[in-house]
């Protein structure tokens, strides 16, 4: 069976990719359980230098797999508090990896997917990737950083209105408000990652860690702020709401 999530390596250079191209690469449990597997590993190496982000298929993520959820009936609770969890600790197994992570974004992201992207140093864009949070629309609370991470990029009056309207962010937009470092084209972005990754890999360590350990520190104190929306989309996913919300997007009866 192929991996949920491929690991790969061009010198100092290691490659996450997402890998589960016929549901869009939506989280699961399974899926996220392989990334911090590797991430660990990863972490563990002291030959890495810098780390890949990508993905297989038509889509980078489209977050959570609303089937999933539909499925697990009185205990979604329970589902949602796990999954959520997982993806709350990709993120902070991200943002605090010793080395940047460069991520090429294609397709669309949406839902807690985002915070991959958040958790990025660079991030480079194709073209046609969109950025959409689609939480108001199926009944779901925020997670994945879009209220405690996007705001300190984009803005809190952009994020406000991008949340609360379910707009889109195009890759344009992503690169002009803060969200993504810049465009590439569509065949060129997963090359690209590599190539700027290899680039830093290339400079001082030692400088390189310390420098990312700075930057991230601006950011203070993520992980509470990202428990909170564990506890808000816990809470919301078990409301009558989310339950027809989850049925009507599913097209079921």
């Amino acid at each position: 069976m192929e991996p949920l999530v491929r690991v790969e390596w061009d010198g100092p250079v290691a490659g996450l990719t997402l890998n589960r191209p016929a549901r869009h690469n939506s989280l699961v449990p399974e899926l996220l359980a392989e990334l911090l597997d590797a991430l660990a590993d990863l972490r563990r190496r002291p030959d890495v230098r810098a780390l890949v982000l990508q993905a297989e298929g038509r889509s980078f993520s489209t977050g959570g797999d609303v089937r999933r959820f539909y499925e697990q009936g009185d205990g979604v609770y329970e589902y949602a508090s796990g999954l959520v969890g997982q993806l709350n600790r990709a993120v902070q197994a991200l943002l605090d990896f010793p080395v940047p992570v460069v991520a090429a974004v294609h397709g669309i992201v949406t839902g807690g997917s985002l915070g991959f992207v958040l958790a990025a140093d660079v991030v480079l864009v194709a073209p046609e990737a969109s950025f959409t949070p689609w939480y108001n629309v199926v009944g779901f609370s925020p997670d994945g950083g879009w209220t405690a991470l996007l705001p300190a990029l984009i803005g809190p009056r952009r994020a406000a209105e991008v949340l609360l309207r379910n707009l889109t962010i195009s890759a344009r937009e992503a690169v002009e408000w803060g969200l993504a470092s810049r465009v590439v084209p569509a065949e060129e972005v997963h090359a690209e990652a590599w190539r700027v990754a290899a680039e830093i890999a290339r400079l001082q360590p030692g400088s390189v860690r310390r420098t990312r350990r700075l930057l991230r520190a601006a950011w203070g104190d993520v992980a509470a702020r990202l428990e909170t929306e564990h506890g808000e989309f816990c809470a919301q996913i078990v409301t009558d709401e989310a339950r027809e919300g989850m049925r009507r997007f599913l097209g079921e009866g």
